[in-house]
C-alpha cells in the first residue's frame, strides 16, 4: 500500500475552471477540519480516534485473530461482518484504481501541499497499468520470438515449473520478475499483494488468449494487428465488467441506473448520456476528482479481511488454512514482490462466484462500514517502526482521515446537502470528513453497497471517465456487447453468467479466459489415473 515519497509542483486549486490531472467537484464547498486541532496535531488526533473506534477487534494483533480462530466465517454472507460481495472484487477495485490514478504525494507535513498533485496515470479505463506505453516504448513487457526476436503480440509471463508441483507442473504462471523478484509490469503497485498481482496476471493471460483467437480466425494476420485486436477487445470487455459487474455490486442500483443511460435519437442513432454531469464535468479531458480518489473510492479499505484461504491443495494450503494479507516480517503472508509460490496461488472459485464454488465459498468481503480489519492497523509503511500501531503511517484509517483534511475536502454532510440527498447524523465525537461520512452512510444502509453520497460520487466519476474516453466502446460503438465481439463471440468464457447474481459477462470471464486455476478438483486435487486397458 505504498503511496509514494516525492512531491511534484503541479497545482489542483479550488477553481471550477481548473483542468488538470486532479481536480475538485465540490470546489465551492468549504473545507472541513476538526475544531480546535492545529495542523501539526492532526495525525495524533486521528490516530487516537482510529485506534479507539475504527478497528474490527480492538486490542488484538492480526496474528492473534487468525491463530485464535476468531476470524469470522469467511464464506458466510449472513455473518455479521460479511457482505454479499465475493472478496475478489475488493482487489479488482484496487486494480482499477491503479489503472486510473497514481498520486505519489507523501503524507508528511514537510512535503505535502494539498494543492500540488499530479496524476501519473491516465484517467481512463484503458488498461495502461497492463500495457504500459506499448510494445515499442516498453518492449520488456512483451514476448518476442526466441529465434528471430520478432514481436509475438503477447505480454510476457513466466511459467512456474518444479518437480515438487506434481500435476501442477507447467499449469501455473507468474508475472515476469527480475533477479530480485520484483515484477516487470506496467504498474509496480499491482505487485503489492498477491491477489492484485494475480488479477494483473489474469488480464495478461487473457490478452494472450485473445491474440491466439485472432490468429486462429485470420491465420494471415500480422502479430501487430493481432495485438491491436486483442488489446481493443480486452479493454472494452474490461470497461463492460467495471460498469456492469463491479459498479453494480458496490453502488446503489438507482444511482447506477441514472449515471449512464443509452438514448435513441430521432435520427435512429444511439448515444450514451451521463446523468450526473452536473456533479462531475470537464472541458478538454477528464480529470481525477479528489473527492473520488481521496474519499469515496477508498471505501474498499473497509472491505479487506485479515486473512484468506488460497487454494484446496493440502499441504501447504487447504480449507481452513488462512494466510494473513499482511504481517510484520512477511512470513507466510500474501504480500507479493517475490516469486509466486503454490500456497499463494489463488483458486478463483474461492474468491469469485463461479459454477464450481461450493460450501462456504467464495470468501466474502467485509461490509462497508466504519471499521477496518486489524491488519490495516499494523502496516509496515513507517520505515523506522514497521507494524507499530502508534505510528500514523502504519494505521490506514488515520492516514485516510488526515489526508482528507490536508486535501481540504468538504464535510460529508455538506456534500449531501449540496447533492440534495438525506443527511445522516454523526455524533460529536465522529469526524465529519468525507471519507468517514461515506463509510457511515454505507454502514447505515446495511453495508452491502455505498449510500447516496458515495454512490453518486463513484458513479458520476466512472460515467464521466467512460464518456470522456474517445476510444471507449460507449463512444466508438454504443451498441457493442461482448457476445457480438469478433474475438469473444461463441467463446465459452461467460458460462458463470447468471450464477447467483453474476452478469452474463463479469470478472469470472477474465479468469476463464486466462486459464488460471479456478476449480480445485481440476487443478489442485490429484486426479485418479485413467483405467488401463485389459490385455489378454
Amino acid at each position: 500500500m505504498h503511496h509514494g515519497s516525492k512531491n511534484f509542483e503541479v497545482t489542483a486549486p479550488r477553481s471550477r475552471f481548473y483542468q488538470g490531472g486532479f481536480g475538485r467537484i465540490f470546489a465551492d464547498l468549504d473545507p472541513w477540519a476538526p475544531e480546535g486541532i492545529p495542523d501539526h496535531q492532526l495525525e495524533e488526533h486521528f490516530l487516537k480516534f482510529a485506534s479507539d473506534n475504527m478497528v474490527e477487534f480492538p486490542g488484538k494483533r492480526p496474528e492473534e485473530i487468525i491463530s485464535n480462530d476468531t476470524t469470522p466465517d469467511a464464506g458466510n454472507p449472513n455473518a455479521p461482518l460479511n457482505s454479499a460481495m465475493p472478496s475478489g472484487y475488493v482487489y479488482f477495485g484496487q486494480f482499477i484504481d491503479h489503472d486510473l490514478t497514481l498520486d505519489v504525494t507523501p503524507l508528511s507535513d514537510a512535503e505535502l501541499d494539498p494543492n500540488r498533485l499530479h496524476n501519473f496515470r491516465t484517467p481512463r479505463l484503458d488498461l495502461d497499468c497492463l500495457y504500459g506505453l506499448g510494445p515499442d516504448a516498453q518492449p520488456h513487457l512483451y514476448q518476442h520470438d526466441s529465434t528471430t526476436g520478432a514481436f509475438t503480440g503477447k505480454l510476457l509471463v513466466t511459467q512456474i515449473t518444479g518437480a515438487d508441483l506434481g500435476a501442477l507442473d507447467g499449469k501455473l504462471f507468474d508475472l515476469q520478475r527480475n533477479s530480485e523478484g520484483k515484477a516487470l509490469i506496467g504498474d509496480p503497485r499491482n505487485d503489492e499483494n498477491s491477489i492484485v498481482a494475480q488479477i494483473h496476471l489474469a488480464f495478461a493471460l487473457a490478452h494472450n488468449k485473445l491474440v491466439d483467437i485472432a490468429i486462429s480466425k485470420t491465420p494471415s494476420i500480422s502479430k501487430v494487428e493481432a495485438f491491436n485486436q486483442a488489446r481493443k477487445t480486452l479493454r472494452w470487455l474490461y470497461q463492460w465488467i467495471v460498469w456492469n459487474d463491479f459498479l453494480m455490486r458496490i453502488t446503489d442500483k438507482g444511482v447506477h441506473n441514472a449515471a449512464l443511460s443509452r438514448k435513441k435519437q430521432p435520427d435512429g442513432r444511439h448515444i450514451w448520456k451521463a446523468g450526473y454531469d452536473d456533479v462531475y464535468s470537464w472541458k478538454n479531458q477528464p480529470f481525477m476528482p479528489l473527492e473520488f480518489s481521496v474519499a469515496a473510492y477508498r471505501f474498499g479499505h473497509s472491505m479487506v479481511r485479515n486473512a484468506y484461504q488460497t487454494n484446496v491443495r493440502k499441504p501447504p494450503a487447504g480449507v481452513g488454512t488462512f494466510f494473513p494479507i499482511f504481517n510484520k516480517d512477511h512470513s507466510g503472508d500474501l504480500i507479493s514482490g517475490r516469486p509466486l509460490e503454490v500456497r499463494r496461488v489463488l483458486q478463483w472459485d474461492w474468491f469469485l462466484q463461479m459454477n464450481s464454488s461450493v460450501q462456504n465459498f467464495p470468501q466474502r468481503a467485509r461490509k462497508i462500514d466504519t471499521k477496518l480489519s486489524n491488519a490495516l492497523m499494523f502496516l509496515s509503511e513507517d520505515p523506522q517502526s514497521p507494524a507499530d500501531p502508534t505510528k500514523v503511517l502504519n494505521v490506514l484509517a488515520a492516514r485516510n482521515l488526515t489526508r482528507g483534511v490536508r486535501m481540504k475536502l468538504p464535510a460529508g454532510a455538506d456534500v449531501a446537502r449540496h447533492l440534495g440527498v438525506p443527511v445522516i447524523p454523526l455524533t460529536d465525537k465522529e469526524p465529519a470528513t468525507l471519507w468517514y461520512y461515506i463509510l457511515k452512510e454505507a454502514e447505515q444502509a446495511g453495508g452491502n453497497h455505498l449510500g447516496d453520497v458515495g454512490s453518486i460520487i463513484v458513479c458520476a466519476t466512472f460515467a464521466g471517465i467512460l464518456k470522456g474516453d474517445p476510444l471507449s466502446w460507449f463512444n466508438q460503438q454504443p451498441l457493442w456487447e461482448p457476445d457480438e465481439d469478433p474475438l469473444l463471440k461463441g467463446q465459452p468464457f461467460n458460462e458463470d453468467g447468471g450464477n447467483k447474481g453474476n452478469p452474463e459477462w463479469g470478472l469470472p470471464a477474465i479468469v476463464r479466459m486466462s486459464g488460471l486455476p479456478f476449480d480445485g478438483s481440476l487443478f489442485f486435487v490429484a486426479q485418479p489415473a485413467p483405467p488401463q486397458p485389459v490385455t489378454a
